[in-house]
């Protein structure tokens, strides 16, 4: 049904529709707070223990792409994540696969679990930006779209930093808090969007 106001028609909104975007933008913008609280949190835990492979470093090396992969549960199985069902699965076997490689890794030393860091930073930083530019419209996405972007550029001077002398794994700190700061904006964006 259209009606006329001055001179011009207008189709009425869907409400259906506008409470389903409402709803996927509050459980987005829920899930990326919770990412945001995670990563802070995981990396003040990291940055304590991650002098040395121990078992705190290992049991947080396996939470964090663990982690990755629920999230990325949660996302799947909202209405919106439908159409983006496919990166989304992807990015869970990615993850899952980071925590096994991390396993194997952490009995090699830093290197190998750089690499295996940075393999999967690189790989789940393009995932991420896909999913990111399939969700623009909903805004909010420009944190996430440059978080994908920084993510595989970070992965990549992990698996650099792995061939050099010293190699640190205190850097992983840093790089989840960054991506914990991006999922805050992206949710304080999301609520922006929503008014």
């Amino acid at each position: 049904m259209s009606t006329s106001v001055s001179g011009r028609t207008t189709t009425p909104a869907n409400p259906a529709i506008d409470d389903a975007s409402a709803a996927d933008s509050t459980g987005l913008r829920n899930l990326y707070l919770v990412r945001f609280g995670f990563a802070v949190l995981w990396a003040v835990l990291f940055a304590i223990s991650a002098s040395t492979i121990n078992v705190a470093s290992v049991i947080l090396l396996l939470v964090y792409p663990l982690f990755d992969v629920a999230a990325a549960v949660v996302d799947v199985r909202s209405s919106d994540a439908a159409r983006l069902a496919a990166p989304l699965r992807i990015n869970m076997a990615l993850s899952a696969l980071a925590t096994v490689g991390l396993a194997v890794a952490a009995g090699s030393g830093f290197p190998a679990v750089l690499r295996v860091w940075g393999a999967w930073a690189i790989t789940a930083g393009v995932v991420q930006l896909v999913v990111a530019l399939g969700r623009r419209r909903m805004g909010g996405q420009w944190a996430m779209i440059a978080s994908g972007a920084i993510s595989a550029v970070a992965g990549t001077t992990f698996v650099i930093q792995a061939g050099r002398p010293d190699p640190s794994l205190a850097s992983l700190a840093g790089y989840a808090t960054l991506g914990g700061i991006f999922f805050l904006v992206s949710a304080l964006r999301l609520r922006r969007a929503a008014r």
